[in-house]
Formats: C-alpha cells, sequence, structure tokens
C-alpha cells in the first residue's frame, strides 16, 4: 500500500519542524558563544548527538530538547494550531461531493480535495475553476455545522489561501483569477435552525441568492459571487436543492 496523503504530509511537515527547531538551537548556542561540547555536557548528552540535532539530522526526544533549553535559557513549548479544519469527514460528504460535480455546467472544472499551505494549511473540499472565466472558488461540502464563526474563519481562510495551490499557476497563466466561496449545506432540522438563527451572519459571508449560485453552478450563468446550496441526502439519493429548504430565509429573494 502506498503513503497516504496524511503521511506523506505530515513527514514533510515533521523535516520543516525538525530543521527550524536545528537551526533555533545552533543560533542560540552560537549566540551565547557556548561549544557544542559545553552545551552537550550540560544537557547529559553526547557531543556527537549534540551536532547531528543542530543538523537537522535527529529528531530528539521532547526530555533532550527541554535540557539543551535549560542550558541555552530557553523554554519550549509544544502546542497544536488549528489551521483550515480537520481532515477526515463525515461518511455523508463523499455523496455530497459527487453530487456537487455531477450537477456542474461543463464551464466549471472541480478539483476535490485541494490542498493549500499559506497563509493557511488544510484542504479545500472541492475547488471549481471557470473556463470562461479567471475564477476559482473554494468550496466547501457540509452535512452539519459545528461551531459557525469557526468555519466561517476556516472558509475565508481556505479562500485566501488559494494561490497556494496547486491549481494557481494553471488559473493565473493570463491574470491573477478573482477568488470566492461556495458552501454546500446538507437541508437537516439543525442546519436549517442554525441558517435561520444566524441569518444575518450567515448572510453577510454568502451574500448571493441560493436561486442564483444553483443556476450559475448547473446552466453556466454568470457566477453571483459567495453563496450557500442546499443539498437533500436520503439513504443513498441525494439531490442538490433549487433554492432554500422551506421554513428557510437565508438566500431568497429581498
Amino acid at each position: 500500500m502506498g503513503e497516504t496523503e496524511i503521511r506523506r504530509l505530515a513527514r514533510r511537515r515533521a523535516i520543516e519542524l525538525r530543521r527550524s527547531v536545528a537551526a533555533s538551537l545552533r543560533a542560540m548556542r552560537e549566540d551565547a558563544g557556548l561549544s557544542v561540547a559545553a552545551v552537550a555536557r550540560a544537557a547529559g548528552i553526547d557531543g556527537s548527538y549534540l551536532r547531528l540535532i543542530e543538523d537537522g539530522e535527529r529528531e530528539p526526544s521532547g526530555r533532550v530538547l527541554v535540557a539543551i533549553g535549560l542550558v541555552l535559557g530557553a523554554d519550549l513549548s509544544v502546542r497544536l494550531y488549528p489551521t483550515t479544519g480537520p481532515r477526515i469527514h463525515d461518511r455523508l460528504q463523499a455523496p455530497m461531493v459527487e453530487c456537487l460535480i455531477r450537477s456542474l455546467h461543463p464551464r466549471w472544472i472541480p478539483s476535490p480535495e485541494v490542498v493549500v499551505t499559506a497563509p493557511a494549511r488544510g484542504v479545500i473540499d472541492v475547488v471549481l475553476g471557470d473556463r470562461a472565466e479567471r475564477l476559482l472558488i473554494a468550496s466547501e461540502i457540509n452535512s452539519q455545522v459545528g461551531r459557525l464563526e469557526q468555519q466561517l474563519r476556516w472558509h475565508r481562510e481556505k479562500e485566501l489561501s488559494l494561490p497556494s495551490s496547486e491549481l494557481w499557476p494553471f488559473a493565473a497563466a493570463t491574470g491573477p483569477p478573482v477568488t470566492s466561496r461556495l458552501q454546500v449545506l446538507r437541508s437537516t432540522a439543525g442546519n436549517r435552525d442554525l441558517a435561520n438563527q444566524f441569518e444575518a451572519t450567515f448572510a453577510s459571508a454568502y451574500p448571493a441568492r441560493a436561486r442564483d449560485v444553483v443556476d450559475a453552478l448547473t446552466t453556466g450563468t454568470a457566477w453571483p459571487g459567495p453563496g450557500i446550496v442546499w443539498m437533500r441526502v436520503e439513504g443513498s439519493d441525494v439531490k442538490l436543492l433549487d433554492g432554500p429548504p422551506r421554513g428557510v430565509r437565508l438566500g431568497r429573494s429581498r
């Protein structure tokens, strides 16, 4: 079995972190005017091992890093920084992605699972590229929405990170493309209640009328800007709705 994407990215990121720590250790030791032998002796490790650490060739344990840090007058801090959401999705996302792609007008070029690295690290569920216009749309597919403010932030950060994706050089061949956002929501009681409870918040992030967004996706009309579309999921049957579900005001004509 080949290396999974998660393992590949984890290996790459671990190498980057190891080299960053190595550079910091060497800079702090040299700034303090201390030799490798002196720091290693005080930290209780072999001098050759410290050289390998500073060369980025060894990945020291947390205890060893703490010891070296204490010798150099530095504290070690390890924490996880949230980026653009988890990489593991619920079982309903895949059929929703399939439904979206199958519903698209030939104008659109869909690219699922697009990795972005800056300013945020993460994966965009589907990026839609416009064959006629310089336009890339970061699309997020959600069967359920957890923390609303976090979801909105993640989506915006993914859009801003599109220039770091592998798609950008092709889309920007004749000039920088415009970017936008598409939110695909499953029609559930919880999501409908959330849309009504925070209608103004959703509308400020996704102001386009839902029907206009659906038309742009399925018939090739002009893209109306950031918007939300809804899907009904019943067993294996997934359908893109032509507007907001019954009882939802968000995305309707004003």
